[in-house]
């Protein structure tokens, strides 16, 4: 694992008490919140391997609804979120899966709210740091430490250069871009991590390119 700075080692300000179990696992909720892009009315937790075992000591659970609740790593609130969650009508419920998984520290959360519905799986691969490799379905690598936008869109010609074409007019860099499709021809994934923040302006203009049927931000 590479470390870009002295304080990826330090690791993030955070409620503790563990980097990877509780500030990855506030990370991996927030993520998922910000990609609904709603109020959710429910969420279902499974948690994997180390997360599973320790996840109640290690403040895992509280994490993760603290982040699906938009709280930050240092939000104080993260320790009441269960209380929190149920003040604001929203059911958590906790599933222990012992299925093999590539990281001991997965989650995959599924959220909705009687309208919409996500799921989303993320690993905390230490020091606060996560990935999102999966979401509603479709493979991904999404680290989180950039900024980023998501575009559901159909699997057509020119469907990516319209995109492009929109962020190269308005100056925005690309620094990785990754593109995934369930068959040819049907709905596509597309991730793109840019340099700095997309304004919503932006995003609006990037919903009504061709073939784009939904995009989503997650800033820095």
């Amino acid at each position: 694992m590479k470390y870009r700075s002295v304080f990826d080692i330090i690791g993030p300000v955070m409620i503790g008490p563990s980097s990877s179990h509780t500030a990855g696992a506030a990370r991996i909720g927030k993520a998922a919140r910000t990609l609904f892009g709603e109020e959710l009315t429910w969420a279902e937790i499974y948690l994997y391997g180390s997360f599973a075992k320790t996840y109640k000591g290690h403040g895992t659970d509280v994490a993760i609804v603290g982040g699906l609740l938009g709280f930050d790593t240092d939000d104080k609130r993260i320790s009441n979120s269960l209380i929190l969650a149920e003040q604001k009508g929203m059911r958590v419920s906790f599933h222990e899966d012992e299925a093999a998984t590539d990281h001991p520290n997965t989650a995959r959360v599924k959220i909705g709210n009687g309208i919409d519905d996500l799921e989303l799986v993320g690993i905390s691969i230490g020091g606060g740091k996560v990935e999102i490799t999966e979401l509603n379905g479709f493979d991904l690598h999404l680290s989180g430490n950039h900024p980023a936008i998501l575009v559901m869109h159909n699997d057509r010609f020119g469907a990516i250069a319209s995109i492009t074409q929109i962020l190269a007019r308005h100056e925005i860099n690309i620094g990785r871009m990754e593109v995934s499709r369930k068959d040819i021809g049907k709905e596509a994934l597309m991730i793109i991590e840019v340099d700095q923040n997309v304004e919503d302006n932006i995003v609006k203009e990037l919903e009504e390119a061709d073939h784009i049927l939904q995009v989503a931000k997650i800033v820095d």
